[in-house]
């Protein structure tokens, strides 16, 4: 019944759009003496997608197949759960690689900045390129780098990852 009642106000408000929900996780270390040292577990649960589809298919348009994400990332000796919002951009035609960018923040309330990238996206490889993510996050304010990342959608996910996919 819920999902009716989105579709109905969807198309009163003369738009579709989507949403689905992904994890990744991995490791981190951190970099520049900013954190303990080591492999550390890190992850990060969002939602993301578009609410106008019109829009986000539309080549002339900056924002063609740019998402928007929300959710929580965890970072080993940093943050735990820490609600992060930020962007997800299919970058299939012009750089072969998915582009994830999103903020979030500490205990002390200092920002910080995690650009993550699915890169060499190319027919023949896609098990790897979609499922394996290099990431850096610095420090908002100062710019500095604070950790590098490699992250995994584990593929025993994927049906969770599709269900998931819903009107928005």
């Amino acid at each position: 019944m819920e999902r009716l009642q989105n579709l109905k106000r969807m198309l009163l408000e003369r738009r579709v759009g989507f949403m689905v929900d992904e994890e990744m996780s991995g490791t981190h270390h951190f970099v520049n003496q900013a954190g303990p040292e080591g492999e550390l577990p890190m992850s990060f649960r969002v939602n993301w997608g578009n609410r106008h589809m019109r829009k986000y298919l539309n080549p002339l348009r900056k924002t063609f197949l740019t998402n928007f994400v929300e959710g929580e990332v965890s970072v080993a000796g940093l943050v735990e759960n820490a609600p992060c919002r930020g962007t997800l951009e299919l970058r299939y035609f012009t750089e072969g690689k998915i582009r994830y960018q999103f903020e979030f923040k500490d205990v002390d309330r200092v920002a910080y900045l995690y650009v993550g990238e699915k890169v060499g996206i190319r027919p023949w490889n896609l098990p790897h390129s979609h499922t394996t993510c290099y990431g850096t996050i610095t420090n908002l304010a100062t710019g500095a780098e604070v950790s590098k990342s490699i992250l995994h959608f584990e593929l025993d996910t994927l049906p969770s990852f599709i269900q998931s996919f819903r009107l928005a």
